[in-house]
């Protein structure tokens, strides 16, 4: 069964904004800086500190967030995404494609640096989905 989390973007405060969460509901915070991940080498030095990932979970709560980076321009009312996990690549090729009918793709469904199948949509409602599956490791 697929789950769904929020996705929050943020402005350059992911990490001071993700820390005020875990300070306000509890539970295990896990960040990564742009400068930590694969990708570090294509960033400028000034955004090496930027939030690449924040995940903070407690029990069923999932909160995930990110620095808006790239081409990502943070206006009112896009700041925050629905993440659907997927548990098999036929049941995220099928979302994907449903979500995405009269909508827009924004990232097409491929094997990302960290191993998982991801993309993301913005529906016909104007509401951005993001989907992942991790895939079986060999």
């Amino acid at each position: 069964m697929a789950t769904i989390n929020a996705y929050l973007a943020f402005d350059g405060n992911c990490c001071e904004a993700m820390t005020f969460y875990r300070d306000c509901l509890g539970g295990e915070l896990n960040l990564m800086t742009v400068g930590e991940s694969q990708i570090a080498a294509q960033v400028p030095k000034e955004k090496q500190s930027s939030i690449m990932h924040a995940a903070l979970k407690k029990g069923g709560l999932t909160l995930m967030a990110c620095d808006a980076m790239g081409s990502y321009t943070l206006r009112p009312g896009n700041n925050v995404s629905l993440m659907l996990y997927c548990e098999t690549e036929e049941e995220i090729r099928t979302f994907f494609s449903k979500l995405a009918a009269g909508g827009t793709i924004n990232t097409e469904l491929k094997v990302e640096f960290w191993g998982s199948i991801y993309g993301d949509v913005t529906d016909k409602f104007g509401i951005r989905w993001m989907f992942n599956y991790d895939q079986p490791k060999a």
